[in-house]
């Protein structure tokens, strides 16, 4: 699986997730730091990547637009530094390939995860 990492999170997740097998890339490395949502939601679907964010704007963008693509998911824990919750991202991607390969959202946080379908109806 090949996961953005955005910018309101720290480049030090993509060690971590690399670790465990993914493809990560952090988005200064590909893109403008102020570039918009919208511009990396375009950017992860081009290149197939599921967005790892701290921002509740990518579920707003994907339910807005209807989009089926791309997959999208959630730190809600109010500390998203690895040390938190690292493990509870790390068993989400793992347990939800096959929704996050087919198109999702998922809110993480330490205790539980929420799975949602995409598109997301109104």
């Amino acid at each position: 699986m090949k996961l953005l990492i955005d910018m309101n999170l720290s480049p030090q997740w993509c060690g971590i997730l690399r670790r465990h097998g993914h493809s990560c890339t952090h988005w200064s490395e590909v893109g403008d730091p102020r570039a918009s949502d919208a511009t990396i939601m375009q950017w992860a679907s081009t290149h197939a990547c599921v967005v790892v964010t701290h921002d509740l704007d990518f579920g707003a963008i994907l339910a807005a637009t209807q989009a089926s693509a791309p997959s999208v998911v959630q730190l809600r824990a109010q500390d998203a530094l690895p040390a938190a919750v690292e493990g509870a991202l790390v068993n989400v991607l793992e347990q939800h390939q096959r929704e996050l390969d087919a198109g999702a959202l998922i809110a993480v946080d330490p205790s539980e995860s929420r799975v949602r379908i995409l598109p997301l109806s109104r």
